[in-house]
């Protein structure tokens, strides 16, 4: 058997370590029949023979672009592909009272409004009060009966991005929704303000995302194509203020920073992004009420102002469709409304 690098699968939308793992095995020649779920557990290292047969279930185990049940016969020169989600680490997690806004619940999944300022899981810099404590401290008092303490991640947000996302209760949800990921077939809309106007409606940004060269916490876009991974985001216009746009994003691919790294690289950065130079004036007037303007809306929504408000996804048990839908945080509407204000204020003043 001869087997090919691992391919790490990046389904993070706004955070950046990997969730899944995509493993590509050409059978060798004088391979014997043999189940599949025996084989890969015999020639995977630290796979277990349950996190197979969680693939197989999801449909994330393919043999020659076909998927397969565990109990296929494996063949010589096959070529099988598989999609792993990643394994909590419960040593990191101690449970934590810690606020979460819980919109919808089952025995399979948990969908949360996430609020800003809560980092989803443990990591640099963040070893506690991230939302897996939380979750943990929910599961513990609520005697739940999850196969782990926090439950399973299949995607992230930012830390101060608000807004939607889903926590399977068990293995075999979090490969269901691993594989729609893997597909892009999950729904995401995330509404978010940026500097500048648009000369059109709406549009597609195209450009691998990859680590930035100069500074590793960023990521950068290489249009090239040259380094980095496929990102592809559609956005549209909602509203209009002169200086800054109201827009709305659809993700195809969910990479690190995708929205935020987009923006800036066509020229409109976040509102209030210190990461990708949104947390200056790019836009508007030089009076000096006009800087005044800004800094009070930074003062009220001192975060980047993007908001995952559209979450739809098919139910890992029941196969129905879900949808769910989060209204804008308290500080993004507070801004937007300032920003109505300004503009009726300016249209009165010109005209």
């Amino acid at each position: 058997m001869s087997e090919l690098p691992i391919e790490s699968v990046d389904n993070t939308d706004e955070e950046g370590s990997e969730l899944y793992e995509h493993i590509r095995i050409v059978v060798d020649k004088g391979q014997s029949p043999e189940r599949i779920d025996t084989f890969l557990t015999n020639h995977i290292q630290n796979i277990s023979r349950n996190r197979v047969q969680n693939a197989a279930k999801a449909g994330n185990i393919l043999v020659n672009d076909k998927v397969v049940k565990q109990n296929y016969k494996v063949r010589p020169c096959d070529v099988i592909s598989v999609v792993f989600s990643y394994p909590p680490n419960e040593t990191d997690i101690v449970p934590q009272e810690i606020p979460l806004n819980i919109v919808y619940e089952d025995a399979d999944v948990i969908v949360i409004n996430k609020q800003a300022g809560l980092v989803v899981h443990p990591g640099h810099g963040n070893f506690e009060g991230t939302l897996l404590h939380g979750l943990a401290y929910y599961f513990e008092q609520t005697k739940q009966p999850v196969e782990n303490r926090f439950g399973y991640l299949v995607h992230r947000i930012d830390k101060d991005t608000t807004g939607l996302m889903i926590v399977a209760k068990n293995e075999t949800a979090q490969a269901i929704l691993a594989h729609q990921f893997f597909e892009h077939s999950i729904h995401r809309r995330y509404y978010a303000l940026v500097w500048g106007d648009f000369n059109e409606d709406e549009g597609t940004i195209e450009g691998n995302i990859g680590r930035s060269a100069n500074d590793r916490r960023k990521m950068a876009v290489y249009p090239n194509g040259d380094h980095g991974k496929e990102a592809i985001t559609h956005w549209k216009v909602l509203e209009r203020f002169g200086y800054v746009t109201l827009n709305e994003y659809r993700l195809e691919t969910g990479r690190t920073h995708q929205i935020r790294v987009h923006s800036q690289y066509i020229g409109h950065p976040l509102f209030n992004d210190a990461m990708y130079g949104g947390d200056i004036i790019l836009k508007g007037t030089t009076f000096s009420k006009y800087k005044q303007f800004i800094d009070n809306c930074f003062k009220i929504m001192p975060r980047h102002a993007l908001h995952a408000k559209e979450l739809g996804f098919v139910h890992p048990t029941t196969g129905k469709p879900m949808m769910f839908v989060s209204e804008l945080p308290d500080d993004m509407t507070a801004v937007l409304e300032k920003w109505r204000n300004y503009l009726k204020a300016r249209n009165l003043f010109e005209n």
